[in-house]
């Protein structure tokens, strides 16, 4: 067993998937800019948002407003902790039917349900049973493997988005072995009530930057922000890129949440098809230009081409509209959309890129 200490959102990796880069471009220019930022620690990992060229008073009013807005949803969302999802499973466990939801939580699992359906199933949320039983359930976790006949059961049981009928703020399951977990679209979804709220402010110019999943807001003084794409095997970016107004950014990586044992890496991001942990693939970043659910497209996006490996991750790319995409394979090669491969300064001399078509 590893004598690593298990992590879960791990600070020292500079929010993760990616590095805030540049944010004092203009430091040695004798003045300091007009940057004001805040921290917290929501969603099991670091969030940092930074307003440009308002007041301190308006600026801080706003990063209020925001990280208020994410202790909300971190309450209506969480996985384990008791929360409306929390009751929601409990509802499915049971048998109930016709379970009655809030409108946004309904809306938030349409849309998943959708972003599911055209990704092969790979992403998805009803997943939460077999994730728990790998341990991912917890902020602290240790190095186990699961009961082999538990998950096997589960993966027999095939829950799936599918399996659920969402009416109005009705939710019922035809499979009880649902279990939601949103953990991988909670966090590109709160990038959009942020940006929503932002804006709603007068806000212009931010970065909003939620464990590695960011967008950006306008730009700072004139110059766009920039972000590092986090190296997967170091603690420093292998590449950074340049966000116009709107554009979201997500990672899945498999340094984020997992565990050694026996000198095998298991990560967090689960493979509906088997119940067991993704291999084959380091990390994969999505770039979704400013649209409507830009931020949880770039939260959700990236876990389905993860899990599809070498073998299908551009076709999955395809299908879920993303045309900015970078995998790092297990060998750690790196393959990367032409789209996205024009916008990359790589900061890795060493790191073998190709680009796929």
């Amino acid at each position: 067993m590893s004598s690593e200490r298990p992590r879960c959102w791990h600070p020292a990796l500079a929010a993760n998937c990616l590095l805030l880069a540049l944010l004092f471009l203009f430091s040695g220019c004798g003045r300091t800019p007009p940057l004001v930022q805040r921290e917290a620690y929501v969603f099991g990992t670091r969030v940092e948002v930074s307003v440009w060229g308002e007041s301190a008073a308006r600026a801080g009013a706003a990063l209020s407003a925001v990280l208020a807005e994410f202790d909300r949803l971190h309450r209506m969302l969480h996985a384990w902790q008791p929360s409306e999802l929390t009751a929601l499973n409990r509802a499915i466990a049971g048998g109930e039917r016709d379970i009655p939801v809030s409108a946004e939580l309904a809306a938030i699992l349409r849309d998943a349900q959708a972003i599911a359906a055209r990704s092969d199933g790979l992403f998805d949320p009803a997943i939460g049973g077999m994730v728990a039983l790998w341990g991912f359930h917890a902020d602290e976790y240790r190095p186990a493997l699961p009961d082999p006949a538990a998950l096997a059961a589960l993966v027999r049981a095939k829950p799936r988005m599918a399996d659920l009928t969402i009416e109005g703020d009705r939710v019922s399951s035809r499979n009880r072995a649902v279990q939601l977990d949103l953990g991988g679209y909670a966090k590109g979804y709160a990038l959009d009530r942020a940006a929503a709220i932002l804006r709603g402010l007068g806000v212009k110019n931010a970065l909003i930057n939620i464990g590695g999943n960011v967008m950006a807001l306008g730009d700072k003084g004139g110059t766009p922000w920039r972000v590092g794409i986090q190296h997967p095997r170091a603690a420093a970016p292998l590449a950074s890129i340049e966000l116009a107004d709107g554009e979201a950014i997500g990672t899945s990586g498999d340094y984020q949440r997992y565990f050694e044992l026996d000198g095998r890496r298991y990560c967090h991001l689960i493979d509906p098809r088997s119940g067991r942990p993704a291999e084959g693939t380091q990390a994969v970043t999505v770039l979704i230009p400013r649209r409507e659910g830009a931020g949880a497209l770039s939260d959700a996006a990236s876990k389905p081409l993860f899990i599809a490996g070498e073998a299908g991750w551009r076709r999955l790319a395809d299908a879920l509209g993303v045309d900015q995409a970078l995998r790092i394979g297990s060998d750690g090669a790196a393959q990367a959309t032409a789209a996205l491969k024009r916008r990359l300064v790589v900061l890795d001399k060493d790191l073998r890129l190709s680009v796929v078509p």
